[in-house]
């Protein structure tokens, strides 16, 4: 069967994708950003990409007529002040779309919305399912809670709480009720439901066996962890005061932060688990789902992040608008060096970041970081989603990767902090010699400003940093 899948590039869909083409079919990946997606060479030749933005009718035309079956997993939780609007949009565009299309079944995956009383988010999400069920075609709707799985948001923001505080001063929220379930069981209930006529013009609320408070999940986690923690919860902290607390504590973006507390306020347990039983699957426990997160990220085999998206950052942005990068009318740092040995530079160059910092002056580094949360920023917390492999379009520190490309030896990144202006930090192998380039184009005086304020610390920094990579022994 041929199955068209948006979201192709996010959490989900990255994961999704393999699973599709074992079972035998074809798959076609809806894309706005054709510099994000990757496609492993393993499952090239039953995948194609097409180019389209949901918010621009014109461009779905891209989809083409003969496919068989199609997955919606497009969400936003960015704090875009019109998001519910445009996510409206971009359903009824996809519907209107699919119309024309021979389509027999249409998957979306969605949140519990299970209470009275939704949260925005939520409330979007229902907003779009009412919208795309009046296709005409076959459609259903699994709605989950927390997913944990390596490189998911929830199990990203368990692992800063717990990992981070020793002792956690909590607003009320902690004690709401939820039911998590893995990634793996997302997965195989995603790819199983699809052309399955028991499933036709339902919606199913999937989730593990587990119902547990937010606080039980953190402490179920400390002690998979075997980290000793102690949860005080406060009768009285205001959804500003507890976004800035997730905010500052984890890796999310402000925007993220508020959105995740208006949701962590209602109750997300599932009806029934009906569909499970109906796809005689047995879903793993909380504690499994955590463990095997730690399996995939010890072994270094994390699949994709939702750090890697641009939620994380809260821009919108396409890589190919900064590929080149200016010259006219910017501050340029450049640095060259003899490389001793070009595969151990790479190699260097292509381990930046994350846990092994960035080789020179980590102490400033995090100070900036720090300053950049200061005022609503990413800063450092992002980390990287594999320790050893880049690709374009993950998320790196407070950067973002525009081009990487070992064979060539060229990493060219993109700046998600906030700046009086834009910045690239190119490494570029020419031969055995390595060029590394500092680019700010400022915008306006302040932009100006920034950089000769900054200017005395890079002679630190980028020296530091580029004698660190060439001597081919910065990563032991």
């Amino acid at each position: 069967m041929k199955i068209l899948l948006t979201g192709a590039t996010g959490y989900i869909g990255k994961r999704l994708l393999p699973v599709l083409i074992s079972e035998g079919h074809e798959v076609i990946c809806c894309v706005r950003d054709p510099d994000r997606i990757h496609i492993p060479e393993s499952v090239r030749a039953a995948t194609s990409v097409v180019i389209l933005d949901l918010l621009d009718e014109s461009t779905l035309a891209n989809i083409p007529e003969d496919i068989d079956g199609a997955y919606y997993l497009v969400h936003s939780m960015s704090g875009n002040k019109n998001y519910r609007e445009l996510e409206l949009r971009a359903a009824r565009n996809f519907r209107n779309r699919l119309k024309h299309t021979r389509v027999k079944h249409v998957v979306y995956l969605s949140g519990i919305v299970n209470e009275e009383e939704l949260s925005e988010h939520l409330s979007s999400r229902k907003q779009v399912e009412d919208t795309l069920k009046e296709g005409g075609f076959h459609f259903t709707t699994l709605r989950a809670g927390i997913i944990i799985g390596s490189g998911s948001a929830s199990f990203e923001i368990i692992r800063d709480l717990v990992e981070k505080l020793p002792v956690m001063i909590a607003p009320k929220w902690v004690n709401t009720k939820c039911q998590p379930i893995g990634i793996t069981d997302v997965i195989t209930l995603l790819s199983k439901t699809v052309f399955n006529t028991q499933t036709y013009d339902q919606d199913f609320d999937i989730g593990g066996p587990d119902i547990l408070s937010y606080k039980q999940m953190l402490l179920g986690f400390a002690a998979v962890r075997k980290l000793r923690r102690s949860i005080l919860v406060v009768p009285v902290m205001t959804p500003r005061l507890s976004s800035y607390w997730l905010y500052f504590v984890t890796s999310t973006s402000y925007m993220l932060a508020i959105a995740l507390v208006d949701s962590m306020k209602i109750e997300v347990v599932c009806r029934d688990t009906r569909l499970q039983d109906m796809l005689e699957l047995k879903a793993i426990s909380y504690r499994e789902a955590l463990e095997r997160a730690f399996k995939k990220i010890e072994s270094n085999a994390v699949v994709s992040s939702w750090k890697d998206a641009y939620v994380s950052s809260g821009l919108n942005i396409n890589l190919s608008d900064f590929l080149e990068v200016p010259v006219f009318g910017c501050f340029r740092d450049i640095r060259k060096k003899r490389v001793k040995d070009r595969k151990a530079c790479i190699k260097a160059i292509w381990m930046i970041g994350g846990q092994h910092g960035w080789y020179y002056g980590n102490w400033m580094w995090k100070l900036r970081g720090f300053m950049d949360r200061l005022v609503g920023g990413v800063g450092l917390r992002r980390g990287r989603t594999n320790e050893s492999m880049i690709e374009s379009g993950d998320a790196l520190d407070f950067w973002r990767v525009l081009y990487a490309d070992e064979q060539e030896g060229r990493l060219l990144l993109f700046a998600e902090m906030k700046l009086p202006g834009e910045a690239w930090l190119e490494f570029r192998l020419e031969r055995d010699l390595l060029v590394q380039t500092a680019t700010f184009r400022p915008l306006g005086l302040a932009g100006r400003l920034y950089w000769y304020a900054v200017l005395p610390f890079h002679g630190f920094i980028f020296k530091g940093m580029i004698d660190k990579i060439t001597e081919g022994n910065s990563i032991d």
